[in-house]
């Protein structure tokens, strides 16, 4: 979905994490809504960047866009 998104069953059990970290995507998106700032967030985080927090956000854009399909039940 995202090069700067990892899911790697053998890393946090296979929840989405910042590529070459154990940060989840989660984690970000919580702080976020909590009222962090994405400067507390790169303090908080070495390893991260503004484009991954960029990324996260993307993130959770797409997954969350999703679309009912109605269909007709085939008897």
């Amino acid at each position: 979905m995202n090069d700067r998104i990892s899911i790697t069953p053998t890393v946090c059990h296979g929840k989405p994490v910042i590529a070459g970290t154990r940060v989840l995507v989660s984690t970000l998106l919580g702080a976020l809504a909590g009222g962090d700032t994405v400067e507390m967030l790169l303090e908080d985080y070495p390893g991260v960047t503004r484009e991954d927090i960029a990324a996260a956000l993307e993130f959770a854009s797409e997954l969350s866009d999703f679309q009912e399909s109605n269909y007709e039940a085939v008897a």
